[in-house]
């Protein structure tokens, strides 16, 4: 009678322990598919929060070998715009020179203003350099306007005699530098822009 009863509990409690292990990888199962869901819609283990540097112009490392022929660019002719590789964390980051590839950019149409004293008036071109990659070229083409603001009154304040000495110029180019720097960081949250240099000088 015995015997009876351990062989009729025996297959209960087997039973028990199965159904228990199959809830048990189940579960885990469940737990394992909703992490992986999770890193999935999160952008994966790696990813971080948007920082306003991640959207910033990248300097455009040099190059060295057989130079390549400018691709071409949209149907203005205009060269197509260079992409940049190195993060810098703001505009004020010191460029090696060697390491990076320089653009040019003429600013359309000359700038005429009166001189401070009134004794006549100054006729100024100028081409912008940067280092950074063709975003800085797209910000200074949609702040035009307020740039050439800018650059009118950084001239309208000149002293000729001043102008008229190389020290005087250079002090212009770094006071224009600046201006337009400041335009660009207000508008654009960068400057980047590197030197100003003039492509044609008249002081009358």
């Amino acid at each position: 009678m015995s015997k009876d009863k351990t062989t009729e509990t025996a297959p209960a409690k087997g039973s028990k322990m199965k159904k228990m292990l199959i809830v048990g990888i189940g579960g885990t199962a469940l737990i394992s598919a909703g992490a992986g869901a999770g890193i999935y819609l999160g952008g994966g283990l790696s990813s971080h929060q948007a920082k306003p540097e991640d959207h910033y112009p990248k300097l455009v490392v040099r190059s060295f070998g057989d130079a390549e022929p400018a691709a071409e660019g949209g149907e203005s002719g205009e060269p197509a715009l260079k992409v940049g590789t190195v993060s810098v964390p703001n505009d004020h980051f010191k460029i090696d020179p060697r390491k990076y590839e320089i653009t040019y950019f003429p600013i359309p149409d000359a700038f005429t203003t009166n001189l401070a004293d009134g004794s006549g008036f100054l006729q100024v071109g100028i081409s912008l350099s940067t280092y950074y990659d063709g975003k800085v070229i797209t910000n200074i083409k949609h702040q035009l306007v307020p740039i050439r603001s800018a650059v009118l009154m950084v001239l309208a304040e000149q002293d000729p005699a001043l102008l008229s000495t190389s020290q005087g110029k250079q002090l212009l180019q770094r006071q224009l530098t600046a201006a337009i720097n400041d335009v660009l960081r207000d508008k654009e949250g960068f400057g980047g822009v590197d030197n100003v240099y003039f492509t044609s000088l008249v002081i009358q």
